[in-house]
């Protein structure tokens, strides 16, 4: 997940992105897509924190950490904005927040399969938490050999004089998936190569590896834990 962006930085691509669609972007348009932007940041923070918990508690029962890392990312203007056009949306603040629901992105990555259900039933559980939408992509991987449990949260963040609710995207995955994700998205997308069907087929057999790995680390996992 790329970094976050800067108020500034945001300015800067929204003058260059929406500088002909929205002829009426004046000061105003401008200050309320930076606020958004700032609850959106402001949802990532609760959400990792969340997961810092969470990971701290179960290092205690688990002798060990469930959690490798956690990366956050704000989605570009220009993403925003081809995905209102593709789905022939306004492009506006407003249909930003109603319509998109990852512009921010949460991505843990686990240690182990079973940590990534762990941590999400945890996550779930908890009582400012609602649940929007849910994709298993581990038990029912993409065609490609994609996996990764994808959930849409609410969260609500608390300002100075409101508290507003938030939409943010969770991705969980273990070492094995978000290395071959990694890479694939590399492979895949390398500028001047024709990707054919021979290289399709190559890295679905690395995304079957990748799977058997993880069930294989799980079963030692249980074998460790059980002679303890």
């Amino acid at each position: 997940m790329s970094e976050q962006l800067t108020s500034a930085e945001i300015k800067k691509q929204l003058d260059s992105v929406f500088s002909d669609e929205l002829v009426e972007c004046t000061k105003p348009l401008l200050q309320n897509f930076q606020k958004l932007m700032a609850y959106y940041r402001c949802a990532m923070m609760e959400i990792e924190t969340k997961f810092n918990v969470l990971d701290e508690e179960f290092s205690l029962a688990l002798d060990r950490n469930p959690i490798n890392s956690i990366k956050t990312r704000l989605k570009s203007v220009n993403s925003m904005r081809e995905k209102l056009k593709r789905k022939k949306l306004d492009l506006t603040v407003s249909s930003v927040e109603e319509n998109l629901y990852d512009v921010a992105g949460v991505r843990v990555v686990c240690s182990f399969p079973d940590d990534v259900y762990m941590l999400a039933n945890a996550l779930l559980k908890q009582d400012d938490i609602t649940l929007v939408e849910a994709k298993d992509y581990i038990k029912n991987p993409k065609p490609n050999g994609y996996r990764s449990l994808h959930l849409i949260v609410e969260v609500p963040i608390f300002l100075a004089h409101e508290k507003k609710p938030m939409k943010v995207e969770i991705q969980l995955r273990t070492i094995a998936m978000d290395s071959w994700a990694s890479l694939e998205h590399q492979l895949r997308y390398k500028k001047d190569y024709n990707f054919d069907e021979r290289m399709a087929n190559e890295l679905l057999r690395c995304a079957e590896l990748s799977a058997e790995l993880d069930a294989r680390m799980d079963a030692l996992r249980d074998i460790v834990q059980n002679e303890n």
